[in-house]
């Protein structure tokens, strides 16, 4: 957490500010980045969890996986709308107050899904969580891009994306000790609640919104590389401004239909991965084990993406992403051609090591392209596109099973990856606008 990039060395011997001053600046940093780790990763632990609670239901309720994917595919869109305006909401106001009350909402719908049995229910109620789900990523996107420099963000995004990772494998991991001992799908919800009520009370003692909120200089300012065209002193933007800022940009644009197609690719894995698992004939265990796996590898994959992203490609996120999305045709195509367990837990650990860095990076790049300013918008905008592939996935999918079988799912994968790689492609070249107007 305390590595300097070679900006910030360059940096601190000429920096007007006193050591007291670069001190308090670096406690507050690393306070808000393990703040929105913990914090959001409970937000994964209070939305996966549906992921693992799915078999109990198909079999106690005796419903469709039709109807299931409708439980999972209404909600999503919601999502995908709410984030981008959440993203607007983040931009003008503190995100301190948004996140921790919008984590603390979320658990109190899964407690009301937990003392459910009906579809009409579980959409309601589904969709309300998923309306307070959508405030976590534009909190965490602005606190990002107001406490770390361009020249470090993506390794400093990539550690707080870890906890999209840790929430899933921390369900994962409650699923093995709730479905054995407590039976009921029920507890799937009803403990993951309260984790989320405790980590909701956490975060609003931990997180302060920007630096400025502090009387500290901004983080521009703080790594040397202020341009004057940020300065916090400016008259906010407009709901309108900003929504006209963010999507006036054709770069945005490109990454978020690539993430739409990258979001079908990976939320199937990871939202039908586990009754996919269990209808091969692997115990509920291997199957969360093989969850786990995924989701270890993109820890692993997310983390290294965004490193090499920074230190290699010196801020582009294009070709990273483009290289994973081709990578990922090679596991999707094995699970194709073989039912061994051996080789399903190979792919899987591939699926989720490439998908995690362009699932990081697209997110980044779209707030790279854009002012700070703007930052929660824009990467909301792709969250809105990329949510609307993870719909698609829910009901999409149910209806391609249901009808032609686990193998029409794969050759859509196939597909899609491919249209996200060609996409991510045309943004090989680019970086951070500030970085490009600073080198010149």
């Amino acid at each position: 957490m305390s590595l300097k990039t070679e900006q910030e060395k360059k940096s601190a011997s000429k920096s007007p500010y006193s050591e007291e001053c670069k001190k308090t600046f670096r406690y507050w940093r690393l306070r808000t980045l393990y703040s929105i780790i913990i914090g959001y990763s409970t937000f994964y632990l209070v939305k996966q969890n549906f992921s693992y609670a799915i078999p109990g239901m198909l079999s106690d309720l005796h419903y469709t996986k039709t109807d299931i994917g409708l439980v999972i595919s209404i909600p999503v869109v919601l999502y995908g709308i709410l984030k981008c305006l959440f993203g607007m909401i983040a931009d003008r106001n503190n995100v301190r107050y948004i996140m921790s009350v919008g984590l603390f909402l979320s658990a109190v719908m899964n407690i009301f899904m937990g003392l459910s049995s009906t579809i009409p229910a579980f959409i309601i109620f589904w969709s309300l969580n998923y309306c307070f789900q959508a405030v976590g990523v534009p909190s965490s996107v602005k606190l990002l891009k107001h406490w770390f420099s361009p020249v470090e963000i993506g390794t400093r995004w990539s550690l707080w994306s870890s906890s999209h990772e840790i929430g899933r494998m921390s369900t994962a991991l409650l699923a093995m000790v709730v479905l054995p001992y407590f039976i009921s799908w029920r507890y799937l919800f009803f403990i993951p609640a309260i984790l989320a009520i405790l980590s909701s009370i956490l975060i609003f003692n931990r997180l302060r919104d920007t630096p400025e909120s502090l009387n500290l200089p901004s983080i521009e300012k703080m790594a040397g590389i202020e341009t004057g065209n940020e300065d916090s002193t400016e008259p906010r933007l407009t709901y309108v401004e900003i929504l006209k800022t963010a999507l006036s940009n054709k770069f945005v644009w490109i990454v978020s239909v690539a993430n739409f197609f990258l979001y079908f690719c990976k939320t199937t894995f990871l939202t039908w991965g586990p009754t996919f698992l269990m209808e091969r004939g692997i115990s509920m265990c291997q199957t969360t084990w093989q969850m786990i796996l995924l989701d270890a590898a993109g820890l692993i994959g997310g983390i290294g993406s965004g490193y090499l992203s920074d230190k290699v490609f010196k801020g582009r996120r294009g070709p990273i992403s483009t290289m994973c999305m081709i990578a990922l045709v090679a596991p999707v195509a094995l699970l194709l051609a073989s039912n061994s367990q051996s080789i399903c837990s190979i792919c899987m650990f591939c699926v989720g090591f490439v998908t995690s860095g362009p699932q990081l990076l697209i997110g980044i790049a779209a707030t790279d392209f854009t002012s700070k300013k703007v930052a929660a918008t824009a990467n909301g905008f792709t969250g809105t596109l990329g949510y609307a592939g993870m719909a698609f996935s829910g009901v999409g999918t149910g209806l391609l099973v249901d009808h032609y079988g686990w193998n029409s799912v794969f050759f859509a994968i196939i597909f899609t990856a491919l249209a996200s790689a060609a996409l991510l492609s045309l943004t090989w070249n680019k970086k951070a606008a500030i970085l490009e107007k600073t080198a010149k």
